[in-house]
């Protein structure tokens, strides 16, 4: 948890998943109004803000974009680097990880565990949250690998506006 406050994902790790109710989701995609990008509900029209993100999610709002790197020339090296373990073939392409290695490799953390294995298990951590809770794909799988870069120095993240690359994906 120290190393989650200390890149500013601490409220968020505290998101859970939640079975989705589709008669609810039904209703809202009725009400949305895909030009002015907001909901239109008989007591006006509502639209999620940025400020809704920093408040629900705990994000910060202010900084760089946190947009991460497009193309990585060498994904096993990054891993390695960044996780301390690269994925095989099977786990990872050259843009994505897969939660299943992410879960094989960092669910358990020994009890003599040192600082790096630490901060290795805080980033894959954080990828999960990143890929899972805040921006997850359509199958809820996999995390782009744009964002670990980023993650390399724990003390800058939260230099980054990550409210602002989720509230697009929301």
């Amino acid at each position: 948890m120290p190393y989650l406050e200390l890149v500013g994902f601490g409220s968020a790790t505290l998101t859970r998943t939640f079975d989705l109710q589709y008669d609810l989701i039904s209703a809202l995609v009725e009400c949305w109004r895909p030009e002015t990008h907001t909901f239109h509900l008989p007591c006006g029209e509502c639209t999620v803000t940025l400020e809704d993100v920093a408040l629900q999610f705990g994000l910060p709002i202010d900084g760089d974009a946190a947009t991460g790197v497009s193309a990585i020339a060498e994904p096993a090296a990054l891993y390695y680097s960044l996780l301390g373990a690269s994925p095989g073939d099977a786990e990872s392409t050259f843009s994505e990880l897969k939660f299943t290695w992410l879960k094989a490799n960092f669910q358990h953390l020994s009890d003599n565990a040192t600082e790096e294995e630490l901060v290795c298990t805080a980033r894959a951590y954080i990828m999960h949250i990143i890929g899972g809770v805040l921006m997850p794909n359509s199958n809820n799988n996999k995390v782009h690998l744009q964002y670990l870069p980023l993650l390399a120095d724990l003390r800058s993240v939260r230099s980054y506006s990550w409210g602002s690359a989720v509230l697009p994906m929301l």
